[in-house]
């Protein structure tokens, strides 16, 4: 059964959320067509989600770019918010590429900000220099091609009295 859309959340709120939230969940087809779930940081400009990442999740979007993105926040069940991007990510394989992606430098500086002292520590906001580097150290860009949100802080209240 699809989300009402008096649910989803308003292009700004999904922004807010994407701007401040620290985690997102990626989903790639891993090898023998097993699901690789994997936390990540990551960054949005342009519609588009960024990722810093390494290892079999770029092995898995080389082979197949096909790919899932959840970010949520809040636990208890009145108060969930989030949004799933089903999409397609691209590898971005060398200096030259991510020259040539028109919002890396936006996300760059976005991620430094948003993850400054790594950990939360109060830091001085950093560019994020992070550059492929060895075979699988790459940042990746997803392409959302359908995106799903909810805000359950919208519902309607159920309980009389």
């Amino acid at each position: 059964m699809p989300i009402a859309k008096e649910l989803a959340l308003t292009p700004e709120e999904l922004d807010e959320m994407m701007l401040s939230s620290w985690n997102m969940r990626i989903a790639t087809v891993g090898p023998g067509s097993r699901i690789n779930l994997t936390p990540l940081w990551f960054g949005w400009a342009g519609g588009k989600i960024y990722t810093y990442c390494r290892g079999q999740k770029v092995v898995n979007l080389r082979r197949d770019p096909t790919c899932t993105v959840l970010v949520d926040r809040n636990e208890r069940f009145p108060e969930l918010q989030g949004v799933m991007f089903q999409g397609t990510a691209r590898v971005l394989e060398t200096a030259e590429e991510e020259q040539a992606d028109p919002d890396l430098e936006t996300v760059r500086m976005q991620m430094g900000e948003k993850y400054a002292g790594g950990h939360g520590e109060p830091s001085e906001p950093t560019r994020n220099a992070a550059t492929s580097a060895g075979r699988s150290r790459r940042w990746v860009v997803i392409t959302p091609e359908k995106t799903v949100t909810w805000d359950n802080f919208k519902l309607p209240n159920l309980r009389k009295g």
